[in-house]
């Protein structure tokens, strides 16, 4: 009896799990690629071609798969375009926004919940700082949040006299 209970179990939780992954829904956040970070902007990281590159391989991978992808830019008023290795395509929504949140005061929460997103893959600029307080307000509204460490780019920041290589910011 206890290994007939076993093999129902078993099988409602593989059906169940099956369920899920065909509800599954996930959506591409390309958070600040935008021309201030790269060589002659006015915030240049450490990497920033190296982080687009790879970020514009997942961008592929979203659009062979057509999953939703969002792009973000911080708002400015110099060398603020999206980088032309992850330039959006018409039909991909782009949002502009004022703050390191990249949900406060725009439709990103919205624009998810309308088109029943559960899972967000965030890639973008600069590691601890947009693409982490997207990650950590991700992760408060209940998506499961996936970052893809290589494309993203950070600079060197001083901690009092000492200076912390971008390298050891993004881990």
């Amino acid at each position: 009896m206890k290994k007939i209970l076993l093999i129902i179990t078993l099988a409602l939780s593989i059906s169940a799990i099956g369920q899920y992954k065909e509800t599954m829904r996930t959506a591409l956040l390309i958070i600040d690629i935008q021309e201030f970070y790269f060589a002659e902007g006015k915030s240049q990281l450490v990497h920033p071609e190296e982080a687009s590159e790879q970020a514009s391989r997942v961008l592929k991978a979203f659009r062979d798969k057509n999953e939703l992808v969002v792009h973000i830019r911080h708002a400015s008023s110099k060398d603020s375009a999206i980088h032309s290795n992850v330039k959006p395509n018409n039909d991909e929504k782009v949002i502009t926004k004022n703050y390191v949140n990249s949900y406060r005061e725009t439709d990103l929460l919205d624009y998810l919940q309308q088109n029943e997103i559960t899972d967000v893959v965030i890639c973008g600029m600069m590691t601890h700082v947009c693409v982490e307080a997207a990650a950590r307000a991700s992760a408060d509204y209940g998506f499961n949040v996936t970052v893809i460490s290589d494309a993203c780019a950070t600079r060197n920041t001083a901690f009092g006299a000492d200076t912390v290589l971008a390298k050891d910011v993004h881990y």
